[in-house]
């Protein structure tokens, strides 16, 4: 796979306005283990291999344990992670595949009980900004650092 047009060069007011949703997403409630843990979770949806790997790293910098990255597509089939991971993956997963229905009412309602409505918006905009990330990585054929 060769990498394509690098849209940071040819169009930086794109990426400038990318970047001002990282600014955004910086100064959230959303701790870097929940940061870490949808951009993941999304990347595996969207088969994102820059991103994956970037977060990946990311994620084990923050302290995330490799066990949990690895098991992350299986996350309902463990009790690995807490109530309020589980209510942002089940957010996470139904953002990132939109055309599947949409939120749901349960998960919807679900994570606004455990997680409450800022830290819902806040996971929504995590998960809405890193699948643009997706997009412009795979469109482009980014390839993670060797």
């Amino acid at each position: 796979m060769t990498p394509r047009l690098n849209i940071q060069n040819i169009q930086p007011e794109a990426y400038k306005a990318m970047y001002a949703l990282e600014k955004y997403m910086a100064g959230t409630q959303l701790t870097n283990t929940h940061k870490e843990l949808i951009k993941i979770r999304t990347s595996q949806i969207n088969g994102c291999a820059f991103c994956l790997d970037m977060h990946t790293k990311d994620a084990l910098k923050y302290g995330e344990t490799p066990q949990r990255i690895f098991i992350l597509p299986a996350w309902r089939e463990t009790t690995l992670f807490t109530p309020e991971e589980r209510a942002i993956l089940a957010l996470a997963e139904e953002v990132a595949l939109i055309s599947n229905g949409g939120v749901s009412d349960a998960t919807y309602k679900n994570a606004v009980e455990v997680l409450g409505e800022t830290y819902v918006a806040q996971a929504i905009m995590a998960t809405v900004t890193i699948n643009a990330w997706n997009r412009i990585a795979i469109s482009t054929q980014l390839q993670p650092a060797q």
